[in-house]
């Protein structure tokens, strides 16, 4: 009897097969579904992004339908609202038609020759042994590393009228390579950083030599991902090297360079540190590019900061637009 009640009790605390018990189950959120809690996670982040860039981008933008002065900053005056008033002073002052094309013309050739510079060296770091090619990148990026103040102060001695070294180099070669000026014995004295085209001739080196480093670690790592058979394909088949490149690598290589493209864009659009420095302050009007003229314009007294904020807001969508453009046209041709 005491047996069949033993069996009988193990028989009810068994579970049936396929269940659990309640105490096995996975312990769930109070209240909270699934679903929500990679949301949730991405809470703390969003609300950094907002505080850090949402929030300055929309005071940015209500400031730019403004008239904000020291008055304003101070608290002794209310902002006064002027609607486009803003944006219609810098359409129609020549300064800002003279720093847009600084702007696009320096953006087109800085852009570019950073990318050829920076694919070029890439391709050499791929070619070279696994340690030439570690201390090769260890020392390029030493160059990217470099904050944008120390650039243009590391640049503006270089381009030094008196004791630049690019004077000294150019006195070393002859006179049917690198004539001096007219008028002068020697390029000792050469003013290069006073001229806009001089000026912007010493910002486009610095900033290649700034940015050429990230460009050519980013098609290094494209090209260690392209598989080595079509390149020995390519070699069975008598294609040279420029065609291989332009057939393989190039194709292979397009969505690295549209993001790299894409980037150096908005970098150099924006470039501000370097231009301050080498033209010491905002001095010569006819070398301002857009964000020069943005910060003269808001914090030169007096201080107009609704005008400069209009110029941000020109700024930004002009980024805006070439972007989605330049993706739009990348879109495209993957497509097809």
């Amino acid at each position: 009897m005491a047996d069949t009640t033993t069996v009988a009790r193990g028989t009810e605390s068994s579970p049936a097969p396929g269940r659990r018990k309640k105490s096995d189950r996975a312990p769930r959120a109070a209240g909270l579904p699934v679903w929500s809690i990679p949301y949730l996670l991405l809470v703390p982040g969003l609300l950094v992004i907002a505080g850090l860039l949402l929030y300055p981008m929309v005071q940015l933008g209500i400031m730019a339908f403004q008239k904000v002065g020291l008055a304003q900053i101070r608290g002794s005056r209310p902002a006064e609202w002027v609607g486009l008033e803003n944006f219609e002073k810098i359409l129609s002052n020549d300064i800002f038609w003279s720093a847009l094309r600084n702007t696009v013309v320096f953006a087109a050739v800085a852009v570019s020759m950073t990318l050829v510079v920076g694919t070029a060296v890439g391709v050499l770091l791929h070619r070279l042994g696994k340690k030439m090619s570690l201390f090769v990148v260890i020392g390029c990026m030493f160059a990217w590393a470099v904050p944008p103040v120390a650039q243009g102060v590391v640049w503006r001695s270089l381009f030094d009228a008196e004791s630049g070294i690019v004077n000294w180099a150019l006195n070393l070669l002859p006179d049917w390579l690198a004539a001096p000026p007219d008028g002068q014995p020697s390029w000792t004295g050469t003013p290069w950083l006073n001229d806009t085209v001089p000026l912007y001739i010493a910002l486009v080196v610095c900033v290649v030599w700034a940015g050429f480093p990230f460009i050519a670690v980013s098609v290094l790592a494209g090209l260690k991902g392209i598989p080595h058979e079509l390149y020995e394909a390519a070699k069975v088949d008598g294609s040279g090297p420029w065609h291989t490149f332009r057939k393989i690598t190039l194709p292979m290589l397009r969505p690295v360079f549209a993001v790299l493209t894409v980037l150096s864009i908005i970098w150099d659009f924006k470039v501000f540190s370097q231009l301050y420095v080498l033209m010491n302050g905002p001095t010569n009007r006819d070398g301002f590019n857009l964000s020069m003229y943005a910060v003269a314009e808001a914090f030169r007294p007096p201080q107009k900061l609704g005008t400069g904020a209009a110029i941000s807001v020109v700024l930004t969508i002009i980024l805006l637009i070439v972007t989605v453009v330049y993706v739009r046209q990348i879109v495209k041709q993957e497509e097809m």
